[in-house]
């Protein structure tokens, strides 16, 4: 029989892309009927790390991706939410929950695809509700996901009649290690080790590859997918480059520890699939399952070994940015408002201490264009907007208590002082924008503007350093200083927007730089305001 080699790869590669869009689809649509709250479940159910593999296999449940799920670990321990424990407990558990897509592909559907699809396009089409909505991707993304199996399958089938396919599957019976380096490769080119497990799950129910070839495969891809988060990792913090290496590291170890008792293995899903008379597909996922169950459960009395590994392969101090209030422990509220209280000015101040971080990230990025001044000012940013949260959440609980005169005082002073520190995070954000926006335009600004920019970073800086401090203290006299450099904060911006609309109309800055530098110094000028906002606090509070 010839085989038309272009309608196979057309087949296959259709389907795989289709296989893919329905993976992502169904995912988005889960996402959506979550509420859009996967950070918040791995922020708040990751205590300790029996809750982060629970976390990490709701998650990887709602979006149906592991890789996914470690992105977003990742993100989260070089954002500081996370410690690298709790990080390793939530991939293991993204292992877990990664695997449930084999058993949703183990159900023999896949003759439904089409109406399926057809019911998810009614309720995407014809309905405006937005749970009907999600609801309808769900469904459409479940169908699409069969089909391109299908499609992928009737690409496949042609395959029994190459002695070349033929051949490779009888080495990787013989020689296991051939198996794994081949699902670890496709597995990094699909990027989605779901992707290649339903090809093989597909090659095994053809008859295509048979059970001692198809285990190593499986291993393969388990290790295939790790790339995908060491890619998010790359020019990350050292956590986070930690964390992706933990997943690589977690899945060797589980290969190289099933590859030792692979003949046992065999046998055990073989007595698997006689015993439950499972479909060839299903036989795939309960194998998947078991490896991935098998090897959390071996490695996880171990997390605290594979955190001090990594940290030895990757050596060095972390500078991460602890996202989390420290101090607004609810039982401080109950016991007494005024240590309450307390607590709540600890944290308005470290979100000063953010602000004035943040500020001087600012500055640097201006003066070198590096990004890594621009990304550590963002996440200061991020960190100051988390804050405001979690202290005015706090304080409006505090405000539930009975508070005495100067208590109640104190209580505005912060509310009113949160608020001020947010809008300087919101400004020193704008100036990172504005440098961004010079560097992809190509917008150059003299030597005499960038030494004008200078001074008033300084000077803003300084000011913002006083402002935070008096509010520390409770220094009316520094406060005072706080009210005269906002004064001379003010004339500088005057002074310095007339001085570049002399250089513009002198043809020395163009009309882009001359916007770029405008809004720079209007930012600052505005952070001043918001200084002199805490000042005034400030000396309100001790008059």
């Amino acid at each position: 029989m010839e085989i038309d080699i272009q309608k196979m790869i057309f087949e296959f590669i259709g389907g795989l892309g289709i296989f893919l869009f329905g993976i992502k689809y169904m995912g988005d649509g889960l996402q959506r009927s979550a509420g859009d709250k996967l950070r918040d479940i791995l922020d708040k159910f990751t205590t300790n790390p029996f809750m982060g593999v629970l976390a990490g296999i709701i998650v990887t449940v709602l979006i149906q991706s592991s890789s996914g799920t470690t992105v977003i670990t990742v993100g989260l321990v070089s954002a500081g939410f996370m410690t690298l424990r709790q990080a390793i407990g939530v991939i293991m558990g993204a292992n877990i929950g990664t695997t449930v897509t084999a058993f949703i592909i183990g159900i023999d559907v896949a003759e439904y695809a089409l109406p399926i699809i057809f019911v998810g396009a009614i309720m995407l089409f014809f309905f405006k509700n937005k749970q009907i909505h999600s609801l309808g991707q769900i469904v459409f993304g479940f169908g699409t996901l069969f089909f391109g199996l299908e499609l992928m399958g009737s690409g496949m089938k042609p395959l029994r009649s190459l002695q070349a396919f033929h051949d490779l599957t009888v080495s990787m019976s013989d020689n296991p290690l051939l198996g794994v380096l081949v699902g670890t490769i496709f597995t990094v080119v699909v990027q989605s080790s779901s992707a290649t497990i339903g090809i093989l799950q597909e090659l095994f129910g053809q008859g295509l590859i048979d059970i001692k070839a198809a285990l190593p495969v499986l291993f393969g891809d388990n290790i295939g997918t790790t790339i995908t988060a060491v890619l998010a990792s790359i020019g990350a913090s050292i956590a986070a480059r930690r964390a992706a290496l933990t997943h690589v590291i977690f899945n060797l170890i589980g290969t190289a520890i099933f590859m030792i008792f692979l003949p046992l293995f065999t046998n055990f899903i073989q007595f698997l699939q006689s015993t439950f008379g499972l479909n060839p597909e299903m036989t795939i996922a309960f194998a998947h399952g078991s490896f991935n169950i098998t090897n959390t459960i071996i490695q996880f009395p171990f997390i605290a070994v594979l955190a001090w590994i990594v940290t030895k392969l990757i050596p060095g101090e972390d500078s991460m940015i602890e996202y989390k209030a420290k101090h607004l422990d609810p039982i401080f509220i109950e016991q007494s408002s005024s240590i309450a209280l307390g607590q709540a000015k600890e944290e308005v101040l470290r979100m000063g201490k953010f602000a004035t971080l943040g500020l001087e990230e600012a500055n640097l990025y201006q003066r070198t264009y590096s990004q890594k001044h621009a990304d550590t000012s963002m996440q200061l940013e991020d960190a100051i907007n988390n804050l405001d949260r979690k202290i005015t959440d706090y304080l409006i609980l505090i405000s539930r208590s009975e508070m005495s005169t100067a208590e109640s005082e104190e209580h505005s002073m912060l509310l009113d002082t949160v608020r001020d520190i947010e809008r300087i995070g919101d400004h020193f954000e704008n100036v990172v924008e504005l440098v961004g926006f010079q560097l992809t335009n190509k917008v150059k600004l003299t030597d005499s503007a960038k030494q004008d920019l200078e001074d008033m970073f300084n000077l803003t800086i300084q000011t913002l350093k006083d402002a935070i401090t008096s509010l520390d203290d409770k220094d009316t006299a520094l406060a005072t200083t706080v009210l005269k450099s906002e004064e001379q904060i003010d004339k500088m911006e005057r002074t310095l927007r007339k001085k570049h609309i002399l250089r513009i109309n002198e043809g020395q800055c163009s009309g882009s730089a001359g916007i770029v530098f405008v809004d720079i110094i209007s930012n600052l000028e505005r952070i001043g305001d918001h200084c002199v906002n805490i000042a005034e606090a400030v000396l309100g509070y001790r008059n």
